[in-house]
């Protein structure tokens, strides 16, 4: 779905798609990871195979599968560190007088870094596979983030995204599918 998703959506006409592990290694990663690398070799998408927390933000890829606590610990981390990054800049451009003269020439440049790293702006992702339109906020979502999520999710309903997804997953042949009885083992 996400390879989906990124294909008709967000217009990446050949998406990279990748599982995220502890190395490249097609063997390595635990048993979910390795059964899902099996499974997702079978679906008619551009697999890249493996890819490590480094090439989340790389560009080798556009789609990253994980479990939902692997992921939900990928994205705390980078929330994190992007709240680092945003701090010791600041920190760093009020240092000196050249820092901060510097600093105010820049505003506007900085403005625009930090909107980008800012999760409010983006209101949180949308949640695939269900009928309608669920957008996952965080937790600590601030007003910004609730107003950018309901934004989010109207753009999402009304470009017809999950029709969209439903007639393509629809149109894929039926033994290019994953077995729908098959279970991954829950770890």
């Amino acid at each position: 779905m996400g390879e989906l998703y990124a294909r008709s959506v967000l217009r990446i006409p050949r998406p990279r798609v990748g599982i995220l592990s502890v190395g490249e290694e097609e063997g390595k990663g635990n048993d979910l990871t390795r059964e899902a690398t099996l499974l997702v070799r079978k679906l008619p998408v551009n697999f890249v195979g493996n890819v490590e927390g480094r090439d989340i933000y790389n560009g080798n890829c556009d789609v990253i599968v994980c479990d939902g606590f692997v992921g939900n610990v990928a994205l705390k981390t980078s929330e994190g560190l992007s709240r680092l990054v945003r701090e010791m800049l600041k920190a760093s451009l009020t240092q000196t007088v050249t820092a901060q003269v510097g600093a105010l020439l820049s505003r506007k440049a900085f403005n625009a870094f930090r909107r980008r790293l800012d999760p409010s702006e983006y209101g949180g992702a949308p949640l695939l596979g269900v009928r309608g339109v669920c957008i996952i906020g965080h937790g600590s979502s601030n007003d910004r983030a609730v107003m950018n999520g309901i934004r989010v999710a109207a753009e999402f309903a009304q470009a017809g995204v999950n029709d969209r997804l439903e007639r393509e997953f629809a149109g894929r042949p039926s033994d290019d599918r994953p077995d729908s009885d098959a279970q991954l083992p829950i770890q």
